[in-house]
C-alpha cells in the first residue's frame, strides 16, 4: 500500500468520524462547552510542526488558515443555526448541511491531489489541517456568540444565577 493509498484510506475515515459526530452532536442541547471543546480539541494538531518534515513556510499557513476562516467557514455558518427549544438550546442544520460537509471534503481531498505535485504529502496534510482549523475556528467562534446572545435573551434569569 503506498502512502497515496494510506491517505486516501485515513481522510475517508476520518470524514466518517464526522460525519457520525455530527448526527450525534444534532441530537443533544448545545452548551459552551460543546462548543468550545472540538477547535480546542483539534488544535493539539499543532503539534505536527514539530516534526520537520510537516512544516511549511508561515505565508502558506497562514493563507491555509485565512482560507478556512474566510471562505470556507461561510458554509458551515449558513447551514447551521442555534434555536431554542424548551429549555435548552439545540444546533438546528439545514437539510443541505451534510451536502456542505461532503463538498468540502471532497474539495479538500481534490485539492490534495493537485497540491501534492508541488508539496511533499506531510507538507500537504498540514495545510490541509491549518484550512480545517481555521474553518472550525471561526464557525464555532460564532457559534459562541450566537449561543451567549440567545442564552441572555432566553434565560436571563440563569444567566444571572450563573454570575453570582
Amino acid at each position: 500500500m503506498t502512502d497515496l493509498h494510506i491517505s486516501v484510506l485515513a481522510a475517508l475515515l476520518g470524514f466518517l468520524a464526522v460525519v457520525v459526530w455530527r448526527i450525534r452532536e444534532g441530537r443533544r442541547p448545545v452548551s459552551v462547552r460543546a462548543i468550545i471543546f472540538p477547535p480546542l480539541g483539534m488544535s493539539t494538531g499543532l503539534s505536527m510542526f514539530l516534526i520537520p518534515a510537516f512544516r511549511v513556510p508561515w505565508s502558506w499557513a497562514a493563507v491555509a488558515f485565512g482560507l478556512g476562516a474566510v471562505l470556507l467557514a461561510i458554509l458551515l455558518m449558513q447551514t447551521s443555526h442555534l434555536t431554542v427549544e424548551g429549555p435548552v438550546v439545540m444546533v438546528q442544520r439545514s437539510s443541505t448541511f451534510f451536502l456542505v460537509i461532503i463538498a468540502l471534503a471532497s474539495l479538500r481531498f481534490f485539492a490534495r491531489q493537485y497540491i501534492c505535485a508541488y508539496v511533499t504529502l506531510p507538507q500537504t496534510a498540514s495545510l490541509s489541517f491549518l484550512l480545517a482549523l481555521g474553518m472550525i475556528t471561526r464557525w464555532r467562534t460564532t457559534m459562541y456568540m450566537q449561543y451567549k446572545r440567545i442564552v441572555r435573551s432566553n434565560f436571563p434569569l440563569t444567566v444571572s444565577a450563573a454570575r453570582q
